[in-house]
Formats: C-alpha cells, structure tokens, sequence
C-alpha cells in the first residue's frame, strides 16, 4: 500500500518551486499535486494522455476545448488526451490532484 497526506505533499512541492509534484507513478497512470497561487497563469499545453483533476482547494475557472466551467474544493474534471485546457480566474490559492493515464511522459 501507499499511502499519502496532502500536507506532506504540499510542503515538498513547495520545497522543490515547483508547480507541479508527481508523487505515484504505477504502470497504467501517474498522480500529482498541481499548484496555483490566486492571479497566477496556468501555463500547461495538452498532454498525451487523459487526465482527471481533482480540486482538493481553492477556486477558479477551468476551460477544456471550446466548454468553461467554474470549480472549487470537490470538483472534478475530466479532460482527454490532446485536447487544450487551462485554468484561468484562479480567485482562491488552487491545489489539484491530477491522475494521468497511461502515466505521463
């Protein structure tokens, strides 16, 4: 088993400055802690992979291809391999677990 805390995975993003940590990787996904501060960009480009986002905290809006949607402690998104997507309006400090699959490159 393994098993993480989400405090623990924050103090380590935030001892490598980093945006995002990648904490599992097993053979058919990968998760990771994203992070956003309120005001900041989300630089990503699409991925090779499908992912979901998990919002454990914060607020703001996400657009995936041409849909946009608000999200907020609880929300979750999926969106496919390929297709564009970035967080923007970030009015609340953003954490989000994100599972990757197939794990990302």
């Amino acid at each position: 088993m393994k098993a993480f805390r989400l405090d623990d995975l924050e103090a380590e993003r935030a001892a490598n400055e980093g945006a995002y940590l990648q904490f599992l990787r097993e053979r058919n996904m990968s998760v990771g802690l994203y992070a956003l501060d309120a005001g900041e960009h989300d630089p990503q480009k699409p991925h090779h992979q499908d992912e979901v986002y998990f919002v454990a905290s914060g607020r703001a809006s996400i657009t995936v291809g041409p849909e946009t949607t608000e999200v907020a402690r609880g929300s979750v998104v999926y969106v496919p391999a390929g297709v564009a997507h970035k967080f923007h309006h970030i009015s609340e400090d953003l954490r989000v677990l994100v599972v990757f699959s197939p794990p990302e490159a």
